[in-house]
C-alpha cells in the first residue's frame, strides 16, 4: 500500500512538469555558490549563506593532500577551492589569504623587482608586507551517484493505472554529495573546528522538475546542472555548519584592512 502511495505521488509530480515556466534569467545559470565578495561586501551571495558580524582571523585555504575522491567518470573541476574561498570571504567570518596562484604572482613580482626590471621608487612590491594566515581550512570531498530510474519504473509497472508513466520514470535519478571542511589553528596546530555538508538531488526528468534536500539550503537543480553544482551545494551546506563554530572563536589581532574609496573619502573630510 505504501509503495502504491509513493508511486501516485511520483506520477502527480511528473504531470506537473508541463506547468513549469521557461525563459532566460540572468544570474540564474550557476550553482548554489553565486555572486562576489570584496570591498563592497558580499554581493548576490546565496540567501542561505550564514555570515559573521565581523572577521575573527585571517585564513588560508589549502588543497587536500589526499586529493578528492570522486566516484564516476565525470568531467569535474580539479579542485573545489575557488568555491570554498568565495564562501569564506562572502561570509565575513575570515579575511582570506591567497596561498595559490595569487601568492605565486606576488613572489614573481618580487623577483622582477630584485632583478631590476621593476621601478624602484614608488613600487608597492616590497618584502615583509605579507599577512600571515592564522587559520588553515582544508576541504574534503566524496561524491556518489545512484540511478533509481529502473526501480521506480518497475514499481509503476505493477500498478495498471500508472503503466503509461513507466517510460518517464526511467529518467528518474538521484545524486548525492558529501563534503567536509577542517579548520586548523596555525599557531597551535590544533584542529579547532570541523563540519560536514551534504546534498541529495532527485531529478524527475520530463521538463526538469527537481526535488532537492540540502541541510539549510535550497535544492540544487540537476536537470539544467552538472555534478559539480551538486558538490557546490554540499560545500555551501558544510560552510554554514562551520560558521556556527567560527562564531564562537575569540577574534585574533587582525592587520589593517585594505584601503577603499569610501575610507579614503572619509579620511579627507
Amino acid at each position: 500500500m505504501k509503495a502504491r502511495h509513493h508511486a501516485l505521488i511520483l506520477a502527480c509530480a511528473l504531470l506537473l512538469t508541463a506547468c513549469g515556466k521557461q525563459g532566460a534569467q540572468l544570474g540564474e545559470g550557476s550553482s548554489e555558490v553565486t555572486g562576489s565578495a570584496g570591498p563592497a561586501g558580499a554581493h548576490k551571495a546565496n540567501r542561505e549563506l550564514m555570515k559573521c558580524d565581523a572577521p575573527v582571523a585571517t585564513l588560508a585555504l589549502v588543497e587536500n593532500p589526499n586529493g578528492y575522491t570522486v566516484q564516476g567518470g565525470y568531467n569535474l573541476p580539479a579542485t573545489p577551492l575557488p568555491l570554498v574561498r568565495l564562501l569564506a570571504q562572502q561570509s565575513g567570518c575570515f579575511r582570506v589569504m591567497d596561498r595559490a596562484a595569487g601568492l605565486r604572482a606576488t613572489i614573481k613580482e618580487q623577483e622582477l623587482k630584485d632583478a631590476g626590471v621593476l621601478r624602484k621608487e614608488g613600487s608597492t612590491v616590497a618584502k615583509g608586507k605579507g599577512y600571515e594566515a592564522q587559520y588553515t581550512l582544508t576541504p574534503s570531498l566524496t561524491f556518489s551517484e545512484q540511478d533509481a530510474g529502473r526501480q521506480v519504473g518497475g514499481l509503476l509497472a505493477m500498478i495498471p493505472v500508472l503503466n503509461k508513466f513507466v517510460g518517464a520514470a526511467e529518467q528518474v535519478k538521484l545524486k548525492e554529495a558529501q563534503v567536509a571542511l577542517l579548520l586548523t589553528d596555525n599557531e597551535t596546530t590544533e584542529q579547532v573546528a570541523a563540519a560536514t555538508g551534504s546534498v541529495r538531488v532527485t531529478d524527475l526528468g520530463m521538463g526538469g522538475l527537481v526535488l532537492g534536500k540540502m541541510g539549510g539550503a535550497a535544492g540544487a537543480g540537476w536537470s539544467n546542472s552538472n555534478e559539480g553544482k551538486v558538490i557546490a551545494a554540499a560545500f555551501l551546506d558544510a560552510h554554514n555548519q562551520l560558521v556556527v563554530q567560527a562564531r564562537e572563536l575569540a577574534a585574533k589581532a587582525l592587520p589593517d584592512p585594505v584601503p577603499t574609496r569610501q575610507g579614503a573619502a572619509a579620511g579627507k573630510s
